[in-house]
């Protein structure tokens, strides 16, 4: 055991005599031990009720015969943080918790770990954590928020964004305004559309590291305490059997979760950090190839904000792997891959039904025979961006307009929210890649303000920063090379033509090569907005959105 390094043996005595402090019994420490990172705190929404999902965690370790010792994660509310400068500061947890982590893991000697995140950034970041740290690991989240109802209609968090724009074109009241406020979002748990955190939740089990419902099962059913005890149990038993994320992470389990994210049209920041996950796995995941799983994935699922269906639904519906079952039937999966249960991914899904084929449509007729995110290249991004084609309309999917361009996300909701935006146009938003932000911020403020001010269906929103899952519309984001490297973003001038074309993965400014070279001559770097602290270390070591945003020395 990795623990006899600091519990067996005469020179381990001064560490046994800090256990001692801890008031562990010599019977805990001839057990394993066992790491439960827990991500509580008593700000997200979506973590203030991980305080009993890791007390159900210990009890369950306990049950399996180990010793369970919490250690804590940071984590940010990317809602509270929205559209200010607390944004710069979410995607950066993402790497602050893979290395708290690692630092606490190796550290103390833990034998085993379970993982408790919920929100955004701590998905992904502990996935990180796993790969590198590589014992025998599970994870299970908190889950997600049940829908609000408002006049009768479910309601989640970018209905409330959108609420703010409707107020703004004079389409809502402000006691409109307020009752949404008061009602969108009911109960703790990750918001309850698929966005970012629930994505990653859900591919969390489409990896295989962890267990049936972890992405779908409400945080408030008791149904979450049941799962959070058999995650303790079971962790015990990859202990014993030695199975350990990278034996689970391998390169095939990568493309079975990139062909789910296609059937469920999870949010574009899988597209970040499914790539970071790979990398800390050993796994060159290429993002180019989600275009190629795309062609071959119908997209089966329209949640919240892409439809009218939620989380909670997708739950009864039979969850992610009623989902993997209607992909089986098409031999979409790898089968064959083990998983935190033990079992292979075939024999996890087996007899896992649809049982709702209005939330979860059938492999034969899904909304469209192409996945739910599509990469898109072209003179605009030589490297790649993204957009949610699931959360697209129709009449968006193709469009040229004139670029409307800012330099920041804050100016551009000045100008939406003033009327200047009008239909047809192209909003750019440059400099809030991850090294212009710094930080990479999420746009849901002015994806927001647009849908809100009824330009949904009419302007196109491009940008080197990402987007909220909550995010609706022709939103393309993740442009790379980024404008703060020198990338096309930045040369595009007010009034230059953007022609998108979706169903062909094409992004193009319809300037000539000749004056975008002439341009690039004339270009010079900004100076960066931020100087001190840990935004300025990150710009310096991140790299672009289309490589996961991971660090580099």
């Amino acid at each position: 055991m990795k623990s006899d390094a600091v519990t067996k043996g005469m020179q381990q005595a001064p560490h046994r005599s800090l256990f001692n402090a801890l008031g562990l019994t010599q019977e805990e420490l001839d057990r394993p031990l066992v790491g439960i990172v827990s991500s509580y705190n008593e700000i997200v929404p979506g973590h203030m009720n991980l305080d009993k999902i890791v007390e159900a965690v210990k009890l369950g370790v306990a049950m399996g015969g180990g010793t369970p010792i919490v250690f804590p994660a940071i984590a940010v509310c990317d809602g509270i943080a929205m559209g200010h400068v607390g944004m710069k500061y979410s995607l950066v947890t993402r790497d602050l918790i893979a290395d708290s982590t690692e630092c606490m893991a190796l550290a103390h000697q833990f034998d085993a770990l379970v993982m408790v995140p919920n929100c955004d950034k701590n998905v992904p970041g502990l996935l990180m954590a796993a790969a590198r740290i590589n014992v025998p690991t599970i994870f299970v989240s908190g889950g997600p928020m049940l829908a609000g109802r408002v006049k009768g209609q479910k309601r989640s968090l970018s209905s409330m964004f959108e609420a703010v724009g409707a107020h703004a074109a004079g389409h809502m009241t402000e006691e409109d305004v307020r009752e949404f406020e008061e009602k969108v979002c009911p109960t703790c748990g990750s918001c309850s559309g698929m966005y970012t955190a629930n994505s990653m939740n859900c591919l969390t089990e489409a990896l295989g590291m962890g267990l049936k419902g972890n992405g779908t099962i409400p945080a408030v059913y008791s149904e979450r305490i049941k799962l959070a005890k058999h995650a303790g149990m079971q962790v015990m038993e990859l202990l014993r059997k030695n199975i350990r994320p990278r034996d689970i992470m391998t390169e095939k389990a990568f493309l079975n979760a990139l062909t789910v994210d296609m059937a469920l049209g999870c949010s574009t920041n899988s597209m970040l950090h499914l790539p970071a996950i790979a990398h800390e796995a050993g796994v060159d995941l290429n993002m180019e190839i989600a275009n190629e799983m795309s062609a071959r994935t119908p997209n089966l699922c329209h949640l919240a904000p892409a439809g009218p269906t939620y989380m909670e639904d997708l739950n009864e519906a039979g969850g992610v792997y009623a989902v993997m079952n209607e992909l089986d039937k098409k031999n979409l999966l790898h089968r064959d891959l083990i998983t935190v249960t033990g079992k292979t991914v075939g024999e996890n899904i087996a007899g896992c039904v649809n049982r709702n084929p209005e939330v979860i449509r059938p492999i034969d007729n899904p909304y469209s025979e192409i996945g739910g995110i599509a990469v898109l290249k072209g003179n605009l991004a030589p490297d790649t961006a993204v957009v949610k084609r699931s959360a697209v309309v129709p009449e968006m999917m193709v469009h040229e307009g004139p670029a409307r361009v800012f330099d920041c996300e804050e100016d551009a909701i000045e100008a939406i929210k003033g009327g200047k935006i009008l239909a047809g146009d192209v909003v750019v938003i440059r400099y809030e890649g991850p090294k212009g932000g710094p930080g990479m911020r999420e746009m849901l403020n002015p994806t927001s303000a647009i849908a809100g001010m009824g330009l949904g269906s009419t302007v196109a929103l491009i940008t080197d920063g990402r987007f909220s899952g909550a995010s609706r519309g022709a939103s393309i984001g993740h442009v790379s090379p980024e404008a703060a490297v020198g990338g096309p973003i930045a040369l595009v001038e007010e009034g230059d033509r953007i022609r998108i074309d979706i169903p062909a993965n094409r992004l193009e400014v319809l300037v000539s090569g000749e004056e975008m070279e002439k341009r690039r001559a004339e270009w010079k770097p900004r100076e960066p907005r931020v100087t001190t602290g840990y935004l300025a270390r990150y710009a310096k070591m991140v790299t672009s959105g289309n490589r996961g945003a991971v660090l580099e020395n």
